[in-house]
């Protein structure tokens, strides 16, 4: 079977012509038995027989061998193939509960389809009025169902099968490895990233290093943000496995680096802005799931997420003056502006580490939930904001985030060059040294 010119028609076999052609043959409208019609008069009345049937989304005779089924569909059109016999009510009520467990949203234009097919196999052509012009949604699925006219059941439930097939995981795997490079990420075991219910959920995957990053995470996250932005979800969730949200960095990234400290601040500098601009300019709504303690820049860069909602066992800690270190993530200008200037020094300058409550009072995060209920009823909520209208959300962060874009953007650039120069200091060199004597000691 296949699609195949303008609004889309398909082919059936020759024997299921050759019944349908008998049928045809002795309907009333079999014109051509007609004696008293001339060959003229009868092409002309049935070119008008088959432009009504179109219309009703009916049955086209074309020739003895091929039999045509005509329907407008208001929406993109699929290309299938299937076997020549009908998917039994197993296989419907297989491919039913298979939509069930799709990893991907197919998009409303295929979900339209599938509402169409399935209403089409279980109670026939459209049988209810019309919905008002204002009820969009009820108006859109419709539209759909009524599209495939006088469709017959059997050849719907068969049509939808064939849909579910090729959305499924084995008809996508040929398609995965058709990716290109910039999708590599996914395979990644420090960063394992999934994509389900219209969410892209991040999740830091080094649970022994309590999920420090180091500066290979930080491009996989570069990469896996891009990809976030033209994906097919609607929000992106940041969270971490195990006990720890994230521990911040590891910080042998600059005692391991080929060519020593200067070449590892050069480099950590250059990927750490880089790192900050994606979460700047990330245009969907974005969500930190803190599940457990976060250090570092793990807690900075939550002054450029939408939401923040933490386990009651998280705590939030930026001990940059105990490492010789300076702010970063733009927490030198977000922190002031969400808690006010005395609450950021605490925490910026000296260390002060909140818990959850301490930083739901100070704006740092959204809500507190209970460590026991945590991961179900921040999931539950998540899976409906997912549901939101996208466009929507987009629109409207860009109205709330787009006034500070560039000033984000300076503030992050200053902050980098400070650390490069921080970095190459005495003070934090040292700091860094005693920081992996003392692990080492343990």
């Amino acid at each position: 079977m296949c699609f195949a010119g303008g609004e889309g028609k398909i082919s059936v076999s020759a024997s299921d012509a050759s019944k349908q052609h008998s049928r045809l043959k002795n309907s009333p409208w079999a014109t051509w038995k007609d004696p008293d019609l001339t060959g003229n008069e009868i092409r002309k009345k049935r070119r008008k027989e088959i432009k009504r049937t179109r219309e009703r989304g009916g049955w086209v005779w074309c020739t003895p061998v091929t039999l045509t089924l005509v329907f407008r569909f208001p929406v993109a059109q699929v290309h299938l193939g299937r076997p020549t016999m009908r998917a039994s009510q197993q296989d419907f009520e297989n491919a039913m509960n298979q939509v069930k467990l799709l990893k991907q949203d197919p998009g409303n234009q295929v979900k339209l389809k599938l509402y169409a097919l399935y209403k089409q196999a279980t109670d026939g052509p459209c049988n209810v009025p019309k919905p008002g012009v204002f009820d969009l949604v009820n108006k859109a699925k419709w539209e759909a169902w009524n599209s495939l006219g006088n469709l017959p059941k059997e050849t719907a439930r068969q049509n939808y099968v064939d849909l579910v097939s090729s959305l499924s995981p084995s008809s996508e795997a040929s398609s995965q490895g058709k990716r290109g490079a910039d999708e590599k990420v996914q395979e990644s075991k420090d960063i394992v990233v999934t994509s389900e219910d219209g969410i892209t959920k991040i999740m830091l995957n080094r649970p022994a290093k309590k999920n420090a990053l180091t500066f290979e995470m930080y491009k996989e996250i570069i990469l896996t943000l891009k990809n976030a932005s033209t994906d097919n979800s609607a929000i992106a969730v940041f969270t971490g496995a195990g006990d720890y949200y994230c521990s911040g960095n590891d910080l042998t990234n600059f005692t391991s680096a080929a060519g020593g400290m200067e070449e590892a601040a050069n480099q950590g500098a250059v990927v750490l802005r880089e790192f900050v601009n994606s979460f700047i300019d990330f245009p969907k709504p974005l969500v930190a799931v803190v599940n457990g303690p976060a250090v570092g820049i793990a807690v900075t860069l939550l002054g450029l997420f939408d939401a923040v909602y933490a386990s009651d066992k998280a705590t939030f800690h930026t001990p940059f003056s105990h490492l010789g270190q300076s702010p970063e993530a733009c927490s030198s200008y977000t922190f002031p502006k969400m808690m006010g200037s005395a609450k950021a020094t605490e925490m910026l300058l000296f260390g002060k580490k909140l818990t959850a409550r301490e930083a739901w009072a100070q704006g740092l995060v959204s809500e507190v939930f209970p460590d026991s209920t945590f991961e179900k009823e921040v999931w539950t909520r998540l899976r409906a904001y997912a549901k939101l209208p996208p466009n929507s959300m987009r629109i409207s962060k860009e109205l709330i985030r787009n006034n500070e874009k560039e000033k984000l953007h300076a503030v992050n650039a200053e902050e980098c060059t400070t650390l490069k120069a921080r970095w190459l200091s005495e003070e934090c060199i040292n700091a860094i040294m005693n920081f992996v004597s003392r692990k080492a000691k343990l």
